[in-house]
């Protein structure tokens, strides 16, 4: 015969506690002493307990639902991982939390991109919302969906996004210092940026990070060729050949994401260049890509997943009422620079066809 799925109730009979105890601490809630929290805990996993999202919904009154806004944009290929990776992270926070989570593609150039996603959080009752970039800077936007009394997590926001919600990232800032650092020390001085879309402010500030490493080695940012891409493949190979075509080409090429570094690299290869001899080429993100790539990429790790995990997280706490800090917070992430073969030393002959 099937086994009976356990209840609340048995939770709450296995762990000497009421069933209100057992709901509070299964939503995070306050007030909990946290040896009865670690007792209903371990009598979950015990029974091998799984929270029900519609029958908690109907029992609440609340759709415990939460939307994820992706940037999309129609005309070109999708960044697929970022948006997969950060997608995956939440919703298995919402699993175990008993939410539900919604991933919806926004375009991020349309005329009525607020208008669409105002219509997702009132037409699903939406409880709370996670913003991606550009999406997480955008004031209207935020303050509008507020106004519905729905809670707003903003992914990677630049300072105006911090100023109006909490957010959750790595320090773009730092990564982009760190990347540049790192191709300094390996001796390249000839530099070249491919930046994202316009009023994405994290990787803005990746570049203000290549700028104070060169500052401080004495080099003139101004010497930095920079160009704009929309993170795609596509992009990094059309940019890259543009660069290359210049009268002094870059030995050494930073991209604002992987997904542009292998379209990069992509077109080092068509044009019998050897990477990283003739070119060094990093990324930023870590994705797969990075590694399935040849030769694989040096890239700054973000920990995509976790930054899915952590925005739930810091949405749960203010739904439930146990986040109740004055102001905004932002949770820094861990980041780190990933050294592969895509980035070696600088070969003396390019390094004298400066001049």
């Amino acid at each position: 015969m099937k086994a009976r799925t356990p209840t609340i109730d048995d939770v709450a009979r296995a762990s000497g506690v009421g069933r209100t105890t057992v709901s509070r601490v299964l939503n995070g809630g306050p007030n909990v002493r946290d040896e009865v929290r670690d007792r209903v805990l371990k009598a979950v996993a015990s029974l091998n307990y799984r929270v029900n999202p519609q029958a908690r919904s109907l029992a609440g009154g609340a759709s415990r639902m939460l939307a994820l806004i992706l940037a999309s944009d129609l005309e070109a290929e999708p960044n697929s991982f970022y948006a997969s990776a950060l997608e995956l992270g939440a919703l298995r926070e919402c699993l175990s939390l008993g939410y539900q989570l919604m991933a919806r593609p926004v375009p991020q150039h349309s005329p009525d991109r607020r208008q669409q996603v105002l219509e997702l959080v009132t037409t699903q009752r939406c409880q709370g919302v996670i913003l991606t970039p550009p999406f997480s800077d955008d004031r209207q936007l935020i303050e509008d969906i507020r106004r519905q009394g729905v809670e707003v997590v903003s992914i990677s926001p630049g300072e105006p996004g911090r100023a109006l919600a909490d957010g959750v990232g790595i320090d773009d800032e730092v990564g982009g210092y760190d990347i540049a650092r790192h191709l300094l020390h390996l001796g390249h001085r000839r530099l070249a940026f491919i930046g994202g879309i316009e009023g994405h402010l994290s990787a803005e500030r990746r570049f203000d990070g290549l700028k104070r490493a060169l500052v401080e080695q004495g080099l003139d940012p101004a010497d930095v060729e920079v160009t704009r891409g929309d993170f795609t493949f596509r992009s990094g190979s059309m940019i890259a050949g543009r660069l290359l075509d210049g009268p002094t080409p870059p030995t050494a090429l930073i991209c604002a994401n992987d997904d542009m570094a292998a379209g990069a690299l992509s077109t080092a290869h068509g044009r019998g260049l050897d990477v990283p001899g003739d070119l060094s080429i990093t990324g930023f993100d870590d994705t797969p890509v990075s590694e399935i790539v040849w030769p694989p990429l040096t890239t700054v790790h973000q920990p995509l997943k976790d930054m899915g995990r952590e925005a739930v997280q810091v949405l749960a706490g203010r739904l439930n009422g146990a986040a109740r800090e004055p102001g905004w917070r932002f949770v820094t992430l861990p980041h780190a620079v990933v050294s592969r073969r895509s980035a070696d030393r600088v070969m003396p002959t390019l390094v004298s066809a400066k001049a």
